[in-house]
């Protein structure tokens, strides 16, 4: 009987920063997530975008906020 290899090392993946809130719900006006002011593009294509696309985009989500309706995030 021959003894079981082991699998092929494989270097363990990075987790991918997110500034999802789970609160997943697109504003129709400013087509923004209401939780984390993403696109829908953005988050479709997340965990592919490169680190320095992710950050840029992460540096600019505060400044999103200005465009949605402030009823919508309970102000």
């Amino acid at each position: 009987m021959s003894q079981p290899t082991a699998p092929a090392s494989r270097p363990i993946p990075r987790p991918v920063a997110t500034p999802c809130v789970m609160v997943c719900t697109v504003d129709g006006a400013s087509g923004l997530c209401l939780g984390c002011f993403r696109t829908l593009k953005e988050i479709a294509t997340w965990s592919r975008m490169s680190e320095d696309e992710r950050a840029e985009i992460m540096q600019g989500l505060s400044d999103r906020r200005s465009q949605i309706d402030p009823a919508l995030l309970g102000e």
